[in-house]
C-alpha cells in the first residue's frame, strides 16, 4: 500500500477563493445525492473558470456500481467538449476518489483535483494508494487535499448518523411487528 502523498502545492489568496467556490458547488451536488437517499458524494468539472459538467452519486437508484459523482462529471464534460481528453480542467470532488474514479480521471488528463476529505476505505488520491500522482502513468494530477475538509465531512458523518437511526427503527419496527404473530 502506498500511503505517500506528494505535498499540496501553495496556493495563492485568488486559487484559494476559486478552490473554495466550487468545493461549495460540489457540495451542493452531495446535498442532491442526499435527496435521494444516496451517499452525498458531489463533483464539479471546471473549465477555463466555468463549471462545465457536475454529478452526484446514483448508484443504488441508477443500480449501477459505475454511477460515481466523478464518473458522471467526467462523462458530462466529454460530452460538453467534445473530447475525452479533460486538458485544462480542474476535478472538485468532497471524496477522496475510489480507485475506479482515480483511474478515470487519469485516464481522462484532468490536470488538477481538489478533495474535500479523505476515504480511509477506498481512498486512490493518495490515503489507500496514490493513483493519481503515480509516476508510473502516463499521466498524473496536480492534488491539492483539505477545501473545505469540516463541511465536506459533516455532511457524510450527517448522512450516516441518520442511516444508522433509520435502521435501528426499521428493526424496532420489524420486531414489534413479530413480537405478536410468535405469542398466538
Amino acid at each position: 500500500m502506498n500511503t505517500e502523498k506528494k505535498e499540496p502545492t501553495e496556493s495563492t489568496e485568488s486559487t484559494e477563493k476559486t478552490d473554495i467556490k466550487f468545493m461549495k458547488a460540489a457540495l451542493k451536488q452531495a446535498e442532491k445525492a442526499i435527496a435521494i437517499g444516496e451517499v452525498p458524494i458531489g463533483a464539479v468539472i471546471v473549465c477555463e473558470g466555468k463549471i462545465i459538467a457536475r454529478g452526484y452519486n446514483r448508484r443504488n437508484t441508477d443500480k449501477t456500481t459505475l454511477a460515481h459523482a466523478e464518473i458522471a462529471c467526467i462523462r458530462k464534460a466529454c460530452k460538453k467538449t467534445g473530447d475525452w481528453r479533460l486538458e485544462g480542467c480542474t476535478l472538485y470532488c468532497t471524496l477522496e476518489p475510489c480507485q475506479m474514479c482515480a483511474g478515470a480521471i487519469i485516464q481522462s488528463r484532468i490536470d488538477r483535483v481538489v478533495i474535500g476529505t479523505t476515504s480511509p476505505k477506498s481512498g486512490c488520491g493518495g490515503t489507500l494508494l496514490n493513483i493519481l500522482q503515480n509516476p508510473d502513468f502516463n499521466h498524473q494530477a496536480d492534488v491539492r487535499y483539505g477545501i473545505l475538509r469540516e463541511e465536506c465531512t459533516e455532511i457524510l458523518q450527517r448522512f450516516f448518523k441518520d442511516l444508522r437511526k433509520r435502521n435501528k427503527e426499521r428493526k424496532k419496527m420489524l420486531r414489534m411487528q413479530a413480537a405478536p404473530q410468535s405469542e398466538t
